[in-house]
């Protein structure tokens, strides 16, 4: 069966404002008030890390690698307590899921999110049950660009890792499709879109509208 395999963050959904909200709680705690506002949104969609990384940089931390280590969990419980208030998937991004499940493909998820965070913000967005499998950056002892997360979660929506492509935001998703041998679609709509061409992917897409007729177009 062939699959189409969906990024989660900044590709379904954006994410960015529960995740930069849950980064400057931690900086709050520090004395160091919010440092992170809606400009920041792409470095959101890179991950807990990189907010951390990006906020003390702004202040000119100097030990970088033990601060962010010791902010990490404290960033996750935050976000934890507000996973979904301030996200919104992307215009027709579910409709293009069930369109492709018409259509006779099986559909998962293959996100850098922690497994069971990803599986709450979906759950509390009445979506969860709409992806034949979700893959996390814990369900496996490796993480995205490693392409063993993909071909899982492939394999558990019932899917052929061979006949699969994956809909992605980053160089991450990008990295992952080549290295599993499978083409991509890269969506240029969020914050980082316009550095998407670059990557070069089999093709990009502008809106989800245009989806189906790209997945088809690849002859998986």
């Amino acid at each position: 069966m062939r699959a189409v395999i969906f990024d989660l963050d900044g590709t379904l959904a954006d994410t960015s404002g529960d995740l930069l909200a849950a980064a400057n709680a931690c900086f709050r705690d520090l004395g160091l008030g919010d440092l992170l506002d809606a400009g920041d949104a792409g470095v959101a969609l890179r991950g807990g890390r990189a907010m951390l990384r990006a906020g003390f940089e702004k202040v000119g931390h100097s030990d970088f690698d033990r601060e962010i280590d010791a902010q990490y969990p404290r960033l996750l419980d935050a976000y934890r307590q507000s996973t979904s208030a301030l996200t919104t998937f992307f215009p027709g991004a579910m409709e293009a899921v069930e369109a492709l499940k018409t259509d006779g493909y099986a559909v998962a998820i293959c996100t850098n999110k922690p497994e069971a965070l990803a599986r709450k913000l979906l759950t509390e967005m009445g979506a969860l049950d709409a992806f034949h499998a979700l893959v996390g950056a814990d369900t496996l002892p490796v993480r995205k660009p490693d392409p063993a997360p993909l071909r899982e979660a492939a394999l558990r929506a019932g899917g052929d890792p061979a006949r699969a492509c994956l809909v992605g935001d980053s160089d991450t998703d990008r990295n992952t499709s080549r290295a599993a041998g499978v083409p991509s679609i890269l969506v240029t709509f969020g914050p980082d879109g316009g550095k998407m061409a670059a990557l070069e992917p089999e093709v990009l897409i502008g809106h989800f509208d245009e989806l189906p007729g790209a997945v088809a177009g690849l002859r998986l």
